[in-house]
């Protein structure tokens, strides 16, 4: 085994100490290859594959040496794949279900029967792939949906450019339908060509194996840059990628700009049936094909892969906008773009209709997922920041495919009613049900001022606990790089997005909104929590002091409040406005002139708010702390000393002290001001509005009656 091996189109990961750490567990190693083939995406996409291994074990019912199968179980990833993801079978057993194979039309019955299979009871539940390595009688087998090879599969003399290109050493069986049937296609290919590499299935993808661990990746790796190496000496033969430019794209921030305004429009038609969220790329990859000559022939075609199009749908909403054109007016858009949704989803329905069975699942969201944007992007949208997000890549992959498959070819699709059996497939819809039920906050998306630390990062928490995505911002850079650090351990970069915002900016309030747009889609939740305190009597209190307050408690307020309302209304989805105020703005106290009163415009603005932004389902509420202490930048500064002297008391006391004053005698810590915001937004108080709700431990005198 050499030390180094040199691919140009491909990634070689393989690390001999840390594999020889593994020698002679046969199922470790094979963990260790599939994290190493899932690592590279052009080997395989997120979720995609599998990848397996047969070994001797003790039968324990019989003390007997027998054949074990460990493959890749239903779900999960290669990349991140652990012991419990994958499923143990007694080969033998699985063999013998051949004697009991009904045919085709009995497909799905078989999965069932796996199950009786089962040789480690702590088993992932075996996947539809799980006989495709059954019957072949490699100790080691990979399954990749390579977008080299794919393109191969999926051009139209892909069987020949197969032989020809390996010599006859990768064997080839046209598309069919995952399952038992297929793996016994698989056998007899071998059977039919023995001494063969691999094997390429139409429009699908890849098997190849080895006696190894080793053996099957670097015979995995040599085969995928083969394919790559063939296509990328053909690029250019046949004249340039798809026909040509049909236009250009303008600059990198025209293109954001345009996407960000955009966005939430798309987002809001695109959420009728199911709450979205959306993602956004401009990749060059992307940019290239959308800016084709041959986009309007290719589109329509929709994607090969079952991979692909069980993420993107059976093809995507092309957008006939201008790149430059304006989008300020959002009614007018909407107007403009209408049409098209309506168009798309009969299109859809009539897919459906015409290829549905008997016993076929309802019809699901007939929106797009993916939707191309010519000159400036993709935008895909789903339920979840992953799922759309990993939409993205897969038609990103399958644009890759039909680029390959063009240059050497021609691009062809999987004919409609192939597409929706495996789409309406009832295994996969059984795999649907079984999902979790989501979250309260779940497609929800928030942007809480003042977010890198105190009451804001804690709502911030709480928010991205309960499913929705938030964007984490601050005036004080440092603060927020830090704050990203620590939301970086503790949730995935799909739950949450940065910026830079100082509420009493104009143009970082819009700034932080477009990172939300273009991250996210849009916003639904806008918190405004960014505050400060100065505590002085009034014969201190300076000019300075009172503009400060009143620049970030009302001013900011009012233009976060403002920029995110006109986003909420390109959605027309509603949304909510939570303002963190205090019981300063009901409760009088000494030395608080500019603070309390400044708390006290606040709370009234929110009643404004919520009485004008009611008839645009946008529900505006008010929550009031008091004397939290914790991890507050507010108690860093002179406030703290200030109160203190107020009261007449060491500043060390204040905390105990403020508990004492309160009916329940509690500290209030940010994580009750995060409760409450929860309470508000998460479900069961959706019809409540220009409400305050008092989180203090209980101050009379701070009762709103």
């Amino acid at each position: 085994m050499s030390a180094t091996i040199n691919f140009k189109h491909v990634s070689y990961l393989w690390d001999e100490e840390k594999a020889a750490a593994l020698a002679g567990d046969e199922v470790a190693l094979l963990i260790y290859r599939s994290n190493l083939l899932g690592a590279d995406l052009r080997l395989t996409n997120y979720g995609g594959g599998n990848t397996s291994c047969k070994v001797e074990s003790i039968d324990p019912l019989t003390g007997k040496q027998t054949e074990v199968m460990w493959v890749k179980g239903s779900g999960g990833d290669l990349g991140t794949l652990k012991r419990s993801g994958l499923a143990a079978l007694y080969v033998e057993r699985l063999h013998s279900l051949e004697n009991i194979y009904k045919g085709i039309e009995h497909e799905d019955e078989m999965v069932e029967l796996f199950n009786h299979c089962i040789f480690d009871l702590s088993s992932k539940a075996p996947s539809i792939d799980t006989p495709l390595h059954g019957f072949l009688p490699f100790k080691h087998i990979d399954h990749l949906h390579p977008d080299a090879a794919i393109a191969i599969a999926a051009a139209k003399d892909g069987e020949r450019i197969t032989k020809q290109l390996f010599g006859g050493k990768i064997g080839w069986v046209p598309w069919q339908r995952p399952g038992f049937d297929l793996g016994l296609q698989l056998r007899q290919c071998l059977r039919d060509n023995p001494g063969i590499r691999g094997i390429m299935l139409g429009s699908h993808g890849l098997f190849t194996w080895g006696d190894t661990a080793y053996e099957s990746y670097i015979n995995t790796l040599e085969v995928i840059e083969a394919c790559a190496a063939y296509l990328e000496g053909n690029y250019g033969k046949k004249g340039p990628a798809f026909g040509g430019l049909k236009l250009t794209s303008p600059a990198s921030e025209i293109r954001r700009k345009q996407a960000a305004s955009l966005a939430p429009v798309l987002r809001g038609l695109c959420s009728g049936h199911t709450r979205m969220v959306g993602h956004f790329t401009d990749d060059a990859r992307v940019l290239e094909f959308i800016n084709s000559k041959d986009l309007d022939r290719l589109a329509p075609l929709g994607t090969s892969c079952p991979d692909h199009f069980l993420r993107t749908k059976i093809s995507p909403l092309v957008l006939p906008l201008d790149p430059t054109a304006s989008l300020d007016d959002a009614d007018a858009l909407k107007k403009q773009l209408e049409p098209l949704f309506a168009a798309y989803r009969q299109m859809y329905t009539d897919y459906y209709n015409t290829c549905r069975h008997p016993n076929s699942p309802a019809l699901r969201d007939a929106n797009p997922v993916v939707i191309l944007y010519p000159g400036i992007g993709m935008f895909t949208f789903s339920k979840d920041k992953q799922t759309a997000r990993v939409a993205a890549e897969f038609y990103t992959n399958a644009i890759n495919v039909m680029k390959g498959a063009e240059a050497i070819s021609e691009y062809t699709a999987l004919p409609r009613q192939e597409a929706f059996d495996i789409e309406y497939w009832l295994l996969e819809e059984a795999k649907l049900q079984r999902m979790p039920k989501p979250k309260a906050l779940s497609g929800r998306i928030a942007l809480i001022t003042g977010s890198a630390g105190g009451i804001g990062k804690a709502i911030a928490k709480r928010f991205a606990d309960e499913g929705a995505c938030v964007i984490i911002n601050d005036n004080d850079a440092s603060r927020l790089e830090a704050a990203k650090a620590e939301f970086g351990k503790q949730y995935s970069t799909d739950v949450f997005a940065t910026a830079i915002l100082d509420v009493t900016r104009s143009e970082d309030i819009r700034e932080a909104y477009k990172v939300a747009s273009l991250a996210f889609g849009g916003v639904d939740l806008i918190v405004n929590c960014a505050g400060l305190s100065i505590s002085k009597p009034l014969e201190a209190h300076t000019e300075k002091d009172w503009d400060l307050l009143y620049d970030v408690l009302v001013k900011g307020q009012f233009l976060v409040t403002q920029e995110g309302v006109n986003i909420m209304r390109k959605q027309d989805m509603g949304g909510d406005v939570l303002n963190i105020v205090s019981k300063n703005a009901l409760m009088s106290g000494p030395n608080n002139a500019g603070y309390g009163s400044a708390k006290a415009a606040q709370l009234h603005l929110s009643r404004l708010n919520a009485a004008e932004l009611g008839t645009y389902g946008i529900r505006v509420n008010v929550v009031n702390p008091d004397a939290v202490i914790a991890d507050s930048k507010i108690w860093e500064g002179d406030w703290a000393a200030g109160r203190a002297k107020a009261y007449g008391i060491d500043i060390s006391e204040l905390p105990a002290f403020y508990a004492k004053r309160t009916l329940l005698n509690q500290v209030i810590l940010p994580e009750d001001i995060a409760n409450a915001c929860f309470a508000l937004t998460g479900g069961l108080l959706s019809k409540s509005t220009g409400n305050v709700l008092n989180v203090d431990g209980g101050v009379a005198a701070a009762f709103v009656r």
